[in-house]
């Protein structure tokens, strides 16, 4: 449709027909009697009605122009009104005074109505005063922070600390601390939300100031202001960092009109009872039916009207928006006149036939108005339904948001208007992900949830933490009932919360339309390149920080996009047989590295993507046929260090200098067109030829075609869909894929925007709204708590018994809001439908990550967050769903747990992987899996291919390696199997609450035999396994230990200063890290020992010696350190200090009691002898420290029995519910082994000279010798340190042997030799 209508053109002012009598024949023109009632009943004045026919003048198109004229004059009071006013001084338009009337730093939009604190407390007053009369204006609360909304004179001095209300002759209210301010503060008002109302009323005749609060007055705040010569009011507001309002002053119609008092700004008084009358005659014609062959008018409803292009009907509209057209550019008229109009059609009639009107409407105005006028009016329509649904109460029914979604659903449905509002309006000047928003009521009466929910319930859960609890008592029969009329409740909240969200994802439906091509693009391929601007906005973190979607919008929009995409992507199923169903989709991994869809600047798996185009282009020829020009390589190889140079272009720099100096600055609107966010990835994507050849036979070299990738506003319908011998999105399709499509390519494109949509915010704001429903836990602990002291507390302490009465009734009052607060964000959420949104996401990454996993080295060009939202998802499903919503209850849930196992077990030592960040998480993500049974299940069910190169991994030597990780997930495998092992909390902590009973080291323990049997048969493989393995083990266990011992030393010297100290508390931090590491390192040794106990006590492998000798060092070391009395660690663990709470004897001790005992009870005589002689041997040895374990100071004499132990001092026996009586005897066991053998080993012992001793340790005789450099040492420091090093101790050579060596037999042979 043309701007002026298909071929019809209506010049302004030209519409007289020269002979009406001789044109009604032609052109259709009804007959005269007709047309003059039809004129007069639409174009009738409003104040005297039609006028009677006997005495009116006959009207037809000819006179029509001066009739209407006539209709649209205006009183020339209404007319002079606009002008100057007494009592107000300054423009009369009234803005913010961004040039002078501010302090600190501001961030100003662009119409300087709206505005951003940008520092601690900015100042920012309006270019408009008062001195005289009734005044108001409007402040809409963005955010509900900290904000002073008041008046100030001129003379008001304000600075980052006082603002206004502050200073003398500054008023203001604060509804985020409920007071008022006027130098002093006192209470005042009540708190206000985002999204309220703020009404500030002066009246200068009688000298007082008030508030109102969405309507309601809060009571006359202060009074007796100061009036007279130089005193004049400004509107002004002072507010902190990132808090946000916008102002009202009269430039749109007040929410809340106060009677008498008027806006600072005057409405356009004239132009609105124009709009109004010219409104009236068009709903007239809406409302009129010609009948030409019984000569009559016809009523009827607007809502039945239909537009059949009759000249008559035309030619009258053309006379009613020649006048209208320009009067619709203006926002006050939009919102006052046009869009209440609007509304009201909406109300009438069916939904069809609204949308029918609607439609037809818009069409009138395309064809009537020029396209900037039509383009204008839309603009303000939509700014203005936009701010009624976002900043509108929420009621019961969520009426007024389904009202004004109606609307835009309506408008929308216009092909047309659709089109100009997503290239020009929803994504550059609106954030039109609001439309998919549904704020959370922060006040639940005011919402109507008591009337919804009239019955609150909360789950009770059990107090105890840490043993193994039992189930919950069973609920009573009132708790039952409870229950069920809550979740009744929900129920009916859920539904009308359903109907809000239906309508949203018809609104992301009509975007994602492409099928509207006629005339120009499809929505969906416009949608798509503002949704890909939308997302690098949001992703490079450089965007200006009003423009950041807020992450509560970011979940609804995923929610309704996910729909949407669903919707169509099915759709396309049913049309396309070999298609594939939105249950299979993945995104395919030739996206990823064609240069087709722009990734920004994110991280890819295997780096920069410039570097692995360089590395990898052998790879992309051979096996995707894409060829990368080494010139256009070179060129954006050197525009990369260019831009490294300049790392920010001087446009982004501009603000920052302007802020730097300290000045109130217009806010830029989003400008994903040319803000300046493209980052490395992007340039070269958008410079590097690509020579593609198509798969389906081999090219020639000269057959190969050069395609240049394109920059997304580049980009057209053929580009990403592709054509015959095009494949569009898929171009360079890897020979694992399928050749069949698994739909359309835009669908493709929207999928991957959604994964990285939930990356960008979406999981941070799922974990964070879990907020409420643990605050309905703490309370309800605490009412639990409050109500069995009210039983307990003896009745003639009245005194007491009425606070905790009191206390009772506010726990249950703040229970009560809690719980219907936590049915609607269930309902909003957490629901049902977005768990299987946020299920199906986990399911499409995992398709597409084991899609890529098959193309070898181009998995490394996946970008990383694909990975990341794989390993986020699925514990949003496990941590924040329930208990509301179980992931058993999920289709193919087992199959799906599987599946993330085998990607987790595969890709968190792949090499392909470079980036830091995404292996941690990776590890993170393996380690917390192994400690829930049903995932831990699900890792033994992968290929055993696959569990034997996971468990390879783990066993890598741990230097050059995050290790701490890997140790962790071993130690899991053996908790539960370990000496005293079982236990899920230490000991000493059951009394204390932990921070969150959820954390993976707080779970049960779940072994797992199968991995450990992986474990034990890899460490028997090969010679250089176990050895290499251990001997990281041991020296990282060596310096963990070392360092908890240095920082406990600092940390006993800080606290016995006398002067007050403070100890850092990262260093306790660290220093309790460092003790978790040595007992779960301590564990490691005790499984291996158990699984392989041949790597330390075969002595015909050529490393066990040393290994054992190491081990047995490192026991001493560390049960000397622990056991002594009144030492070091024992003082730190008495000062119980915050920080090292898991620092204590029992994890430390009854893990060197496992290896110990696995070592000299368990095995054969022999080896026994073996360890015992080790052990026995190493200087460090004391048997008190043995006996130490059992509570006894000293070894007892042969043949006594073992006292009670003192329950001061530490002993195993002790713990009776974490350790067995078959553990029990197996210590007191070795403690008599130990006994025996180290009095008969003192006996047996001879005296050492000094010069036999090893100059290395001086604990063992000398018995080896180093060639071909001759020094000497024992053999364990010598086989200690090869494992490292090569060259000798002393002189540095290197050494290529080494030989026993005994003085006895070197001395003889000397002789002889002599």
């Amino acid at each position: 449709m043309a701007s002026k209508g298909a071929g019809m053109s209506f010049p302004r002012k030209s519409y007289r027909l020269t002979s009406d009598a001789e044109k009604s024949r032609v052109t259709g023109i009804v007959q005269e009697k007709l047309l003059n009632d039809y004129l007069y009943r639409i174009f009738s004045s409003p104040d005297r009605g039609p006028p009677a026919a006997t005495s009116r003048k006959p009207l037809n198109f000819h006179n029509l122009p001066e009739h209407v004229d006539q209709l649209l004059q205006v009183d020339r009071e209404d007319e002079e009104s606009q002008g100057q006013v007494e009592g107000r001084l300054g423009p009369s338009t009234v803005v913010l005074d961004h040039t002078g009337g501010f302090e600190g730093l501001l961030l100003v939009d662009d119409d300087l109505l709206g505005v951003i604190g940008h520092s601690n407390f900015g100042t920012i007053r309006s270019t408009t005063c008062v001195y005289k009369g009734k005044w108001v204006y409007e402040v809409l609360i963005s955010s509900q922070g900290l904000m002073q909304i008041g008046w100030c004179t001129i003379n008001c001095r304000f600075n980052q600390e006082e603002g206004v209300g502050d200073t003398h002759n500054s008023y203001a209210y604060d509804g985020n601390r409920v007071r008022k301010w006027n130098v002093t503060t006192t209470n005042y008002g009540k708190a206000w939300a985002a999204g309220d109302i703020v009404s500030c009323l002066i009246d200068l005749d009688d000298g007082t100031l008030s508030f109102c609060l969405n309507g309601v007055s809060l009571g006359t705040a202060f009074e007796n202001l100061s009036r007279g010569l130089g005193m004049a009011y400004f509107p002004a507001i002072s507010l902190s960092f990132k808090e946000s309002v916008a102002f009202n002053f009269g430039s749109r119609p007040l929410r809340y009109p106060v009677a008498g008092f008027r806006p600072l700004q005057d409405p356009p008084f004239a132009d609105l009872v124009r709009a109004q009358r010219l409104l009236g005659c068009f709903q007239a014609v809406l409302s009129v039916e010609l009948d030409p062959v019984e000569g009559r008018l016809v009523e009827k409803e607007s809502s039945e009207w239909q537009l059949q292009g009759q000249p008559t009907v035309l030619l009258t509209l053309a006379h009613i928006f020649h006048h209208f057209a320009p009067l619709l550019r203006k926002v006050y008229l939009v919102e006052a006149v046009f869009m209440s109009f609007l509304l009201g059609i909406m109300e009438k009639g069916t939904p069809e036939q609204a949308q029918s009107v609607v439609h037809q409407i818009l069409d009138l105005l395309w064809l009537f108005m020029e396209d900037y006028e039509v383009q204008d009016c839309l603009k303000q329509l939509m700014m203005s339904l936009l701010r009624l649904y976002r900043f509108s109460p929420i009621v019961p029914d969520l009426g007024l948001q389904i009202h004004y979604l109606r609307l835009t659903i309506s408008i929308l449905r216009h092909e047309k208007s659709r089109k100009f509002l997503l290239s020009n309006v929803l994504f550059d000047m609106l954030r039109s992900v609001v439309f998919f928003y549904i704020k959370s009521p922060l006040r639940v009466e005011e919402a109507g949830l008591q009337e919804l929910i009239p019955t609150t319930w909360w789950p009770h859960r059990s107090s105890r933490e840490g043993r193994d609890s039992k189930e919950a008592e069973e609920e009573t029969t009132e708790e039952r009932q409870r229950r069920r009329a809550y979740e009744r409740g929900c129920q009916r909240l859920k539904k009308r919360i359903e109907v809000v969200e239906g309508l949203q994802v018809q609104i992301l439906k009509l975007l994602l339309d492409n099928k509207d091509d006629n005339g120009g693009e499809a929505s969906r391929y416009i949608f798509l390149t503002k949704f890909r601007k939308f997302l690098q906005e949001n992703a490079s973190g450089r965007g200006n920080m009003p423009t950041l979607c807020p992450p509560e919008y970011m979940v609804c929009f995923l929610h309704r996009l996910v729909s949407a995409l669903r919707f169509y992507w099915d759709e396309y199923k049913v049309s396309n047989p070999r298609a594939a169903f939105s249950e299979e989709a993945y995104v395919p991994p030739q996206i990823f590295y064609n240069g087709k869809v722009d990734y920004f600047d994110l991280q890819r798996l295997g780096g920069l993507l410039s570097h692995l185009r360089k590395t990898l282009k052998d790879d992309l020829a051979s096996k995707a046929n894409i060829v990368i020009d080494p010139l256009e390589l070179q060129a954006a190889t050197m525009d990369d260090l260019d831009e490294d140079e300049e790392p920010a272009p001087t446009a982004a720099q501009r603000p920052m200098q302007a802020l730097a100096m300290g000045g109130a600055l217009p806010l830029p609107r989003p400008g994903w067109l040319s803000s300046p966010t493209l980052g490395r990835a992007n340039r070269f994507l958008s410079t590097a030829a690509v020579s593609l050849m198509t798969p389906r036979r081999p090219l020639s070299t000269m057959e190969k075609v050069k395609v240049r990738s394109l920059n997304v506003e580049q980009r057209t319908r053929e580009d990403i869909e592709g054509s015959h011998w095009n494949e569009g999105l898929l171009l360079g399709r890897p020979p694992e894929e399928p050749e069949q499509p698994l739909t359309e390519n835009s669908l493709l494109e929207v999928l991957d925007g959604t994964v990285m949509m939930y990356n960008l915010s979406v999981h941070q704001q799922l974990g964070k709204m879990v907020g409420v429903s643990d605050d309905v836990n703490e309370y309800a602990m605490a009412l639990r708590d409050t109500e069995d002291k009210l039983r307990r507390c003896p009745k003639r302490r009245k005194d007491i018994l009425a606070e905790l009465t009191k206390s009772q009734k506010v726990f249950s009052e703040k229970l009560d809001h809690l719980s219907r607060r936590l049915a609607w964000v269930h309902a909003t959420v957490y629901s049902q439908e977005k768990m299987l949104d946020i299920y199906w996401l986990l399911r499409v990454c995992l398709r597409t990550i084991e899609h890529g996993d098959r193309t070898g080295s181009l998995f490394a060009f996946m970008p990383e967050f694909y990975l990341s939202v794989a390993i986020n998802s699925y514990s949003a499903l496990k941590n924040y769903f329930g208990p509301v919503h179980s992931m058993e209850e999920l289709p193919g849930y087992e199959e799906t747990l599987t599946r993330l196992a085998a990607t987790l077990a595969k890709h968190f030592a792949d090499p392909r992987i470079v980036g830091t960040d995404i292996r941690d998480s990776l590890m993170q993500a393996l380690a917390s899996y192994v400690c829930y049974p049903h995932s831990l299940r699900a890792v033994e069910r992968i290929p055993e291919e696959q569990r034997i190169a996971m468990v390879r991994n783990l066993l890598a030597p741990y230097e050059q390696r995050p290790w701490a990780q890997t140790n962790w997930i071993l130690v899991r495998l053996w908790r539960g199997c370990g000496f005293g092992y079982r236990y899920t909390r230490l000991p000493h902590l059951l009394k204390t609450k932990p921070e969150d009973a959820n954390l993976p080291s707080l779970q049960k323990p779940c072994p797992s035999t199968l991995l450990q049997q992986h474990m034990a048969d890899l460490l028997r493989q090969g010679p250089d396994v176990a050895p290499s393995f251990l001997n990281s083990v041991l020296n990282q266990l060596n310096w963990a230990f070392s360092e908890f011992i240095g920082m406990i030393q600092e940390i006993q010297q800080a606290a016995e200063r006398l002067e007050r100290n403070f100890v850092d508390s990262r260093q306790l931090k660290v220093c309790a890290t460092c003790f978790d590491l040595s007992v779960s390192l301590l564990r490691v040794l005790e499984m291996t020992i158990t699984l392989v106990p041949e790597i330390f006590l075969d002595w015909s492998r050529p490393t066990s010696e040393m290994l054992l000798r190491r081990l047995a060092q490192l026991l001493n070391q560390v049960l000397n350190r622990v056991t002594a009395e009144r030492n070091l660690f024992d003082r730190v663990v008495t000062l119980r200090l915050p920080g090292l709470e898991s620092v204590d004897h029992y994890p430390i001790l009854v893990a060197v009691t496992g290896i110990l005992v696995r070592l000299l009870v368990h095995g054969p005589a022999s080896e026994t002898e073996q360890a015992t002689s080790v052990l026995l041997a190493d200087p460090c040895f004391q048997l008190r420290s043995i006996c130490y374990l059992l509570g006894q100071p000293e070894p007892l004499a042969p043949g006594t029995t073992l006292p009670a132990p003192d329950r001061k001092r530490f002993s195993l026996q002790s713990y009776t519910d974490y350790i067995s009586a078959e553990e029990l005897a197996q210590v007191e066991q070795m403690l008599a082994h130990l006994t025996a053998a180290s009095a008969q080993a003192a006996a047996a012992s001879l005296p050492t000279s000094e010069e036999d001793l090893c100059p290395i340790c001086y604990a063992h005789p000398i018995s080896a010798v180093f060639q071909p450099c001759g020094h000497k040492s024992c053999k364990a420091c010598i086989n200690q340190h090869l494992m490292n090093n090569k060259d000798c101790f002393f002189c540095k050579a290197t050494i290529v042997s080494v030989e026993d060596w005994d003085k006895a037999a070197t001395t003889s042979a000397t002789s002889s030799a002599a």
